[in-house]
């Protein structure tokens, strides 16, 4: 009785506690996101996981990926008549040295312009879970990459892992902050030879570059593409990205 008692009230009011200790799972307690009795720190500094690929073309993407390998597989799915991609993942996070997360890409070679509306169907999901544009060296889970993220209470920022297994940056500019539930209309990401900037429409005016660019060299090819991650290794979520607009060269953010 007391035991039942007890795995009720965790259930209830600390469940990364009961599931930490859960080896099914396979998820260290520094991989629970912060709350008030628990802060997310970074993964150990020789902690890895394969992520799962899979070759299948989704849309304009040639495959996707588990980055990461997250405790629950997440999926992606296109609708031709809507134009919408569904990515449903879960995942820690895409930050500190390494990532997990669903993430549909497709290999390129030269300049990009990557753009989308994002949404995310669950209003009351968890704040800091993000849908991603990217380009990424591989689809290892500490990859080089430079990253937009919109999260789910609004802010959109670009980040980047400068180089394999380097602390992930935020540049400190950023559309959002305490604005919460503040959505873009639409968000877009450009590699122009190694400059690397990022776009945004509030309300469906033109697309207006946020903040300086960053400078970043990838190896030919790299990775281009969407991603979503719940923040919540347990728990898997769901992020829409609409009319993906991808290209082969730089200034067609739109």
């Amino acid at each position: 009785m007391i035991r039942t008692s007890l795995i009720s009230f965790l259930l209830c009011f600390a469940p990364h506690l009961l599931l930490a200790q859960t080896p099914t799972l396979g998820i260290p307690d520094w991989a629970w996101p912060g709350s008030p009795g628990h802060k997310q720190v970074p993964p150990p500094p020789d902690f890895r996981r394969p992520s799962r690929t899979f070759d299948t073309a989704t849309g304009v993407f040639q495959g996707q990926s588990d980055i990461g390998g997250p405790a629950i597989a997440g999926s992606g799915t296109y609708d031709g008549r809507t134009k919408q991609y569904t990515i449903t993942s879960a995942g820690y996070n895409i930050w500190y040295t390494r990532d997990e997360f669903r993430f549909l890409w497709k290999k390129m070679t030269g300049d990009a312009s990557l753009a989308a509306d994002v949404t995310f169907p669950d209003a009351q999901g968890y704040g800091d879970r993000k849908a991603v544009l990217m380009i990424r060296q591989t689809l290892e889970d500490d990859s080089k990459e430079a990253m937009l993220g919109e999260h789910g209470v609004g802010m959109v920022h670009l980040a980047q892992r400068a180089e394999q297994g380097a602390v992930m940056k935020d540049m400190q500019y950023r559309f959002g902050g305490l604005l919460a539930n503040v959505h873009a209309k639409r968000v877009g990401i450009e590699k122009r030879g190694d400059s690397i900037a990022i776009f945004i429409s509030l309300q469906g005016e033109p697309m207006q570059q946020l903040g300086p660019p960053i400078t970043m060299r990838f190896d030919e090819p790299f990775y281009v593409g969407i991603g979503f991650c719940s923040h919540q290794p347990d728990k898997a979520d769901t992020a829409i990205l609409s009319d993906v607009l991808v290209e082969n060269a730089a200034g067609k953010v739109r």
